[in-house]
Protein backbone atom coordinates (compact mmCIF):
# COMPACT_ATOMS: atom_id res chain seq x y z
CA UNK A 1 0.00 0.00 0.00
CA UNK A 2 0.83 3.79 -0.35
CA UNK A 3 3.24 4.54 2.39
CA UNK A 4 1.36 7.80 4.87
CA UNK A 5 4.88 8.72 6.56
CA UNK A 6 6.61 11.85 5.88
CA UNK A 7 10.00 13.27 6.50
CA UNK A 8 12.80 11.40 6.86
CA UNK A 9 10.87 8.32 8.59
CA UNK A 10 9.93 7.96 5.58
CA UNK A 11 12.75 8.12 3.63
CA UNK A 12 14.30 5.39 6.15
CA UNK A 13 11.81 3.26 6.03
CA UNK A 14 11.96 3.36 2.04
CA UNK A 15 15.76 2.69 2.46
CA UNK A 16 15.23 -0.18 5.08
CA UNK A 17 12.89 -2.18 2.88
CA UNK A 18 15.12 -2.79 0.36
CA UNK A 19 18.10 -3.49 2.61
CA UNK A 20 16.47 -6.20 5.01
CA UNK A 21 14.58 -7.87 1.75
CA UNK A 22 15.85 -10.60 -0.08
CA UNK A 23 18.52 -13.40 0.51
CA UNK A 24 22.19 -13.23 0.05
CA UNK A 25 23.34 -15.45 -3.02
CA UNK A 26 26.86 -15.64 -1.98
CA UNK A 27 28.99 -14.07 1.13
CA UNK A 28 27.85 -11.23 0.35
CA UNK A 29 37.28 22.26 -19.95
CA UNK A 30 36.55 18.54 -20.66
CA UNK A 31 33.21 19.65 -23.00
CA UNK A 32 35.86 21.35 -25.43
CA UNK A 33 38.08 18.52 -25.84
CA UNK A 34 35.14 16.21 -26.59
CA UNK A 35 33.97 18.15 -28.83
CA UNK A 36 37.33 18.01 -30.88
CA UNK A 37 37.21 14.42 -30.47
CA UNK A 38 33.57 13.92 -31.53
CA UNK A 39 32.36 13.46 -35.07
CA UNK A 40 30.64 15.74 -37.08
CA UNK A 41 26.95 16.04 -36.62
CA UNK A 42 24.55 14.84 -38.91
CA UNK A 43 22.01 18.03 -38.67
CA UNK A 44 18.84 16.43 -40.22
CA UNK A 45 18.99 13.93 -37.73
CA UNK A 46 19.72 15.91 -35.15
CA UNK A 47 17.22 18.39 -36.00
CA UNK A 48 14.27 14.82 -36.37
CA UNK A 49 15.22 12.83 -33.39
CA UNK A 50 12.57 12.87 -30.90
CA UNK A 51 14.57 13.59 -27.11
CA UNK A 52 11.37 13.39 -24.49
CA UNK A 53 9.26 10.29 -24.56
CA UNK A 54 7.73 10.80 -21.18
CA UNK A 55 3.80 11.12 -20.71
CA UNK A 56 1.84 13.48 -18.68
CA UNK A 57 2.09 13.77 -15.03
CA UNK A 58 -1.09 12.38 -13.52
CA UNK A 59 -1.91 12.35 -9.35
CA UNK A 60 -3.82 9.71 -8.98
CA UNK A 61 -1.12 7.40 -9.33
CA UNK A 62 1.98 6.75 -7.76
CA UNK A 63 5.61 8.01 -9.06
CA UNK A 64 7.68 5.26 -8.19
CA UNK A 65 6.30 1.53 -7.36
CA UNK A 66 8.01 -0.77 -5.20
CA UNK A 67 7.80 -4.46 -5.70
CA UNK A 68 8.67 -7.53 -4.27
CA UNK A 69 7.90 -11.51 -4.90
CA UNK A 70 9.52 -14.69 -6.37
CA UNK A 71 8.66 -14.14 -9.99
CA UNK A 72 10.68 -11.42 -12.12
CA UNK A 73 7.95 -11.58 -14.46
CA UNK A 74 4.93 -10.74 -12.38
CA UNK A 75 7.14 -8.10 -10.66
CA UNK A 76 7.35 -6.30 -13.92
CA UNK A 77 4.12 -6.34 -15.14
CA UNK A 78 2.41 -5.48 -11.48
CA UNK A 79 5.09 -2.72 -11.30
CA UNK A 80 3.90 -1.24 -14.71
CA UNK A 81 0.02 -2.01 -13.54
CA UNK A 82 0.77 -0.16 -9.89
CA UNK A 83 1.78 2.93 -12.07
CA UNK A 84 -1.15 3.48 -14.05
CA UNK A 85 -1.01 0.24 -16.40
CA UNK A 86 0.74 0.07 -19.73
CA UNK A 87 -2.20 2.23 -21.62
CA UNK A 88 -0.63 5.20 -19.56
CA UNK A 89 1.98 4.65 -21.82
CA UNK A 90 1.94 3.33 -24.67
CA UNK A 91 -0.57 4.38 -27.60
CA UNK A 92 -1.93 2.15 -30.13
CA UNK A 93 0.76 2.00 -32.95
CA UNK A 94 3.53 3.55 -30.43
CA UNK A 95 7.05 2.14 -31.42
CA UNK A 96 8.71 1.39 -28.52
CA UNK A 97 12.19 0.96 -27.89
CA UNK A 98 13.87 -1.09 -24.41
CA UNK A 99 16.65 -0.74 -22.99
CA UNK A 100 17.61 -3.12 -20.94
CA UNK A 101 21.66 -3.66 -19.92
CA UNK A 102 22.88 -6.42 -22.45
CA UNK A 103 26.79 -5.07 -22.20
CA UNK A 104 28.20 -8.51 -21.06
CA UNK A 105 28.94 -11.79 -22.06
CA UNK A 106 27.27 -12.96 -18.88
CA UNK A 107 24.17 -15.40 -17.66
CA UNK A 108 21.52 -14.13 -15.69
CA UNK A 109 22.81 -15.34 -12.94
CA UNK A 110 25.32 -13.10 -12.93
CA UNK A 111 23.75 -9.88 -12.38
CA UNK A 112 26.00 -7.82 -14.81
CA UNK A 113 22.38 -7.97 -17.51
CA UNK A 114 19.12 -7.20 -17.11
CA UNK A 115 16.61 -10.09 -16.27
CA UNK A 116 15.27 -11.44 -19.30
CA UNK A 117 12.22 -12.78 -17.48
CA UNK A 118 11.53 -8.91 -16.58
CA UNK A 119 12.38 -7.84 -20.38
CA UNK A 120 10.47 -10.14 -22.21
CA UNK A 121 7.50 -9.17 -19.69
CA UNK A 122 7.41 -5.27 -20.77
CA UNK A 123 7.55 -6.42 -24.24
CA UNK A 124 4.56 -8.48 -23.85
CA UNK A 125 3.11 -5.75 -21.90
CA UNK A 126 4.02 -3.12 -24.65
CA UNK A 127 2.59 -4.63 -27.46
CA UNK A 128 -0.84 -5.40 -25.63
CA UNK A 129 -1.34 -2.55 -24.96
CA UNK A 130 -1.33 -1.41 -28.88
CA UNK A 131 2.54 -0.58 -29.96
CA UNK A 132 2.84 -1.46 -33.34
CA UNK A 133 6.52 -2.73 -32.92
CA UNK A 134 8.74 -2.87 -30.06
CA UNK A 135 12.54 -3.19 -30.16
CA UNK A 136 14.72 -4.04 -27.45
CA UNK A 137 18.35 -3.34 -28.27
CA UNK A 138 21.71 -2.43 -26.77
CA UNK A 139 25.28 -1.44 -27.53
CA UNK A 140 27.49 -4.10 -25.71
CA UNK A 141 30.70 -3.42 -24.25
CA UNK A 142 31.57 -7.59 -25.58
CA UNK A 143 31.09 -9.05 -28.62
CA UNK A 144 27.06 -8.24 -29.04
CA UNK A 145 26.46 -11.74 -30.34
CA UNK A 146 27.62 -13.59 -27.27
CA UNK A 147 25.93 -10.77 -24.63
CA UNK A 148 22.65 -10.79 -26.55
CA UNK A 149 22.62 -14.83 -26.65
CA UNK A 150 23.96 -15.86 -23.13
CA UNK A 151 21.83 -13.00 -20.95
CA UNK A 152 19.21 -14.66 -22.13
CA UNK A 153 17.55 -11.62 -23.88
CA UNK A 154 17.55 -12.12 -27.31
CA UNK A 155 15.15 -15.67 -27.28
CA UNK A 156 13.54 -14.00 -24.42
CA UNK A 157 12.64 -10.32 -26.12
CA UNK A 158 11.60 -12.62 -29.50
CA UNK A 159 9.53 -15.21 -27.92
CA UNK A 160 7.47 -12.22 -26.67
CA UNK A 161 7.35 -10.24 -30.14
CA UNK A 162 10.37 -8.01 -29.49
CA UNK A 163 12.20 -7.02 -32.91
CA UNK A 164 15.76 -7.67 -31.41
CA UNK A 165 18.29 -5.41 -32.76
CA UNK A 166 22.37 -5.99 -32.39
CA UNK A 167 24.65 -2.95 -32.89
CA UNK A 168 25.61 -3.35 -36.44
CA UNK A 169 28.17 -0.40 -37.40
CA UNK A 170 26.46 0.62 -40.41
CA UNK A 171 23.58 1.77 -37.82
CA UNK A 172 25.68 4.35 -35.95
CA UNK A 173 24.62 8.32 -36.93
CA UNK A 174 26.33 11.30 -35.93
CA UNK A 175 24.44 13.13 -33.63
CA UNK A 176 24.57 16.93 -32.11
CA UNK A 177 23.83 15.67 -28.55
CA UNK A 178 22.98 19.17 -27.88
CA UNK A 179 23.96 18.93 -23.89
CA UNK A 180 26.57 20.71 -22.17
CA UNK A 181 29.66 18.58 -22.30
CA UNK A 182 28.28 16.33 -25.08
CA UNK A 183 27.54 17.51 -28.44
CA UNK A 184 28.52 15.51 -31.81
CA UNK A 185 28.51 11.76 -31.05
CA UNK A 186 27.52 8.39 -32.92
CA UNK A 187 24.04 7.22 -31.48
CA UNK A 188 22.64 4.12 -32.70
CA UNK A 189 20.35 4.72 -35.02
CA UNK A 190 16.94 3.02 -33.63
CA UNK A 191 17.00 5.29 -30.15
CA UNK A 192 17.00 8.23 -32.48
CA UNK A 193 13.08 7.77 -34.28
CA UNK A 194 10.96 6.14 -31.70
CA UNK A 195 7.40 6.78 -29.95
CA UNK A 196 8.45 5.49 -26.60
CA UNK A 197 11.35 4.51 -24.70
CA UNK A 198 11.49 2.47 -21.70
CA UNK A 199 14.66 1.90 -20.22
CA UNK A 200 15.55 -1.22 -18.04
CA UNK A 201 18.81 -1.09 -16.39
CA UNK A 202 20.08 -4.11 -13.51
CA UNK A 203 21.05 -2.27 -10.26
CA UNK A 204 25.14 -3.05 -9.66
CA UNK A 205 28.20 -1.62 -8.79
CA UNK A 206 30.39 0.30 -10.71
CA UNK A 207 33.94 0.79 -10.54
CA UNK A 208 33.93 4.46 -11.69
CA UNK A 209 30.98 5.74 -10.08
CA UNK A 210 30.18 3.34 -7.56
CA UNK A 211 26.82 2.18 -9.32
CA UNK A 212 25.06 2.10 -12.96
CA UNK A 213 21.60 2.16 -12.63
CA UNK A 214 19.07 3.99 -14.68
CA UNK A 215 20.96 6.93 -16.62
CA UNK A 216 24.41 5.22 -16.63
CA UNK A 217 22.07 2.61 -18.59
CA UNK A 218 22.14 5.18 -21.70
CA UNK A 219 25.71 4.75 -22.38
CA UNK A 220 24.10 1.46 -24.18
CA UNK A 221 23.33 4.23 -27.28
CA UNK A 222 26.30 5.08 -28.12
CA UNK A 223 28.93 4.12 -30.27
CA UNK A 224 32.56 5.40 -30.71
CA UNK A 225 34.98 5.52 -27.78
CA UNK A 226 32.71 5.68 -24.75
CA UNK A 227 35.71 5.74 -22.51
CA UNK A 228 36.21 9.38 -23.62
CA UNK A 229 33.38 9.91 -21.44
CA UNK A 230 34.86 8.79 -18.17
CA UNK A 231 36.66 11.88 -17.48
CA UNK A 232 33.61 13.88 -17.19
CA UNK A 233 31.07 10.72 -16.07
CA UNK A 234 28.53 12.85 -14.28
CA UNK A 235 27.84 15.77 -16.64
CA UNK A 236 27.84 13.19 -19.27
CA UNK A 237 25.45 11.11 -17.91
CA UNK A 238 23.73 14.03 -17.60
CA UNK A 239 23.72 15.50 -21.08
CA UNK A 240 22.01 11.59 -22.22
CA UNK A 241 19.60 11.38 -19.66
CA UNK A 242 18.43 15.25 -21.17
CA UNK A 243 18.63 14.05 -24.67
CA UNK A 244 16.65 10.82 -23.98
CA UNK A 245 13.94 11.36 -21.55
CA UNK A 246 12.79 7.85 -21.19
CA UNK A 247 8.82 7.12 -20.72
CA UNK A 248 9.51 5.08 -17.70
CA UNK A 249 12.84 3.59 -15.83
CA UNK A 250 12.25 0.20 -14.53
CA UNK A 251 15.12 -1.25 -12.43
CA UNK A 252 15.99 -4.31 -12.19
CA UNK A 253 16.56 -5.37 -8.48
CA UNK A 254 15.89 -9.36 -8.53
CA UNK A 255 19.56 -10.27 -8.37
CA UNK A 256 22.04 -7.46 -7.29
CA UNK A 257 25.60 -6.97 -8.74
CA UNK A 258 26.80 -6.00 -5.51
CA UNK A 259 30.61 -5.34 -5.73
CA UNK A 260 33.43 -5.91 -8.71
CA UNK A 261 30.80 -4.42 -11.50
CA UNK A 262 30.09 -3.79 -14.24
CA UNK A 263 31.22 -7.09 -15.06
CA UNK A 264 30.93 -9.30 -12.34
CA UNK A 265 31.39 -12.85 -12.68
CA UNK A 266 31.69 -14.81 -9.14
CA UNK A 267 28.16 -15.31 -8.17
CA UNK A 268 29.69 -14.23 -4.49
CA UNK A 269 29.01 -10.65 -5.60
CA UNK A 270 25.40 -11.42 -6.45
CA UNK A 271 22.52 -11.13 -3.67
CA UNK A 272 18.79 -12.29 -4.20
CA UNK A 273 17.21 -9.66 -3.56
CA UNK A 274 13.67 -10.73 -5.55
CA UNK A 275 12.74 -6.56 -5.94
CA UNK A 276 11.76 -4.47 -9.23
CA UNK A 277 11.42 -0.63 -8.86
CA UNK A 278 9.53 1.36 -11.50
CA UNK A 279 9.14 5.09 -11.74
CA UNK A 280 8.00 8.23 -13.96
CA UNK A 281 10.84 10.01 -11.99
CA UNK A 282 14.19 8.57 -13.63
CA UNK A 283 16.23 11.02 -10.86
CA UNK A 284 14.49 9.81 -7.59
CA UNK A 285 14.78 6.11 -9.20
CA UNK A 286 18.08 6.21 -9.20
CA UNK A 287 18.47 7.67 -6.00
CA UNK A 288 16.53 5.50 -3.91
CA UNK A 289 18.11 2.75 -5.02
CA UNK A 290 21.79 3.83 -4.89
CA UNK A 291 20.71 4.70 -1.06
CA UNK A 292 19.05 1.61 -1.06
CA UNK A 293 21.94 -0.66 -1.78
CA UNK A 294 25.15 1.34 -1.46
CA UNK A 295 24.57 4.20 0.29
CA UNK A 296 25.25 6.68 -1.91
CA UNK A 297 23.77 9.96 -1.91
CA UNK A 298 23.91 13.02 -4.08
CA UNK A 299 27.34 13.90 -2.25
CA UNK A 300 28.96 10.41 -4.07
CA UNK A 301 26.64 10.61 -6.91
CA UNK A 302 26.60 14.34 -8.18
CA UNK A 303 24.72 13.48 -11.61
CA UNK A 304 21.76 13.02 -9.33
CA UNK A 305 21.93 16.81 -8.41
CA UNK A 306 22.93 17.93 -11.61
CA UNK A 307 19.86 16.18 -13.61
CA UNK A 308 17.51 17.70 -10.70
CA UNK A 309 19.07 21.17 -11.93
CA UNK A 310 18.55 20.04 -15.49
CA UNK A 311 14.60 19.31 -14.62
CA UNK A 312 14.59 15.89 -15.03
CA UNK A 313 13.16 15.02 -11.67
CA UNK A 314 14.15 15.07 -7.76
CA UNK A 315 16.93 13.09 -6.20
CA UNK A 316 15.08 13.84 -3.09
CA UNK A 317 13.02 10.44 -3.22
CA UNK A 318 10.91 10.71 -0.54
CA UNK A 319 9.14 12.69 -1.94
CA UNK A 320 7.66 11.21 -4.52
CA UNK A 321 4.19 9.51 -4.57
CA UNK A 322 5.75 5.78 -3.82
CA UNK A 323 3.61 2.59 -3.38
CA UNK A 324 4.66 -0.66 -1.79
CA UNK A 325 3.47 -3.88 -2.73
CA UNK A 326 4.93 -7.69 -1.41
CA UNK A 327 3.11 -10.45 -4.22
CA UNK A 328 2.46 -13.33 -2.78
Amino acid sequence: MESDQSGLSRREALIKLLRVTGAGAGAAGLALWLNEHSWRPETALAMTAKHSHTVPADPKFPEMAILQGDDPALLARQAVEELGGMRRFIARGDVVLVKPNIGWDRTPEQAANTNPDVVAEIVRESLNAGAKQVIVTDVSCNEPRRCFQRSGIADAAKRAGAEVILPEPSRFKEVDLQGEVLRAWQVFDPFLNVDKVINIPIAKHHGLTGTTLGMKNWFGMLGGQRNQLHQKIHESLVDLADFVRPTLTIIDCYRILIRNGPTGGNLEDVLLKKTLVASTDPVAVDAYVAKAYWNMDVAALPYLKLAAQRGLGTYEFEKVRTRVKKLG
